[in-house]
């Protein structure tokens, strides 16, 4: 039997939070690098959770920032969470890869503890907002 649009939107949501945690853990072990790409993941997984509950039937795409500019058709107050996507975008691809950054830099020595913590409550709000709009919970 195929899963629901609501379904899908619970395991994306759901995934979301298993990152966010993950992100919290990889803090904790000193991987500031692997916390900011997974905060990042998290906000992703999120916004497509929330596509799903709209009845989006395919999601593409790993920009959290145009994810929810995708939204915000549907919930013109997510307008003050764009800024926030967009900033957590920058943790895509230099995070995990040592030819994305500049000179001899490599993910795991450029990262810190103030990058984690503002990606970390980046994540944390949007991932409050789509929980508030999934399930109504505050």
């Amino acid at each position: 039997m195929k899963e629901s649009l609501q379904e899908i939107a619970l395991k994306w949501f759901r995934q979301a939070e298993y990152d966010l945690r993950d992100a919290d853990l990889a803090l904790k072990w000193g991987s500031f690098n692997l916390s900011c790409f997974l905060s990042k993941q998290s906000a992703e997984k999120a916004m497509k959770a929330l596509l799903f509950y709209h009845g989006y039937e395919v999601v593409r795409g790993h920009s959290v920032g145009a994810l929810c500019e995708l939204i915000v058709s549907r919930e013109p107050d997510f307008s003050n969470l764009v800024s926030a996507s967009k900033w957590l975008d920058k943790f895509y691809i230099p995070t995990r890869y040592p030819d994305a950054l500049p000179d001899r830099a490599i993910p795991s020595e450029v990262y810190d503890r103030e990058d984690v913590e503002r990606a970390l409550a980046k994540a944390r709000k949007i991932l409050d907002a789509v929980k508030k709009k999934i399930f109504g919970a505050n």
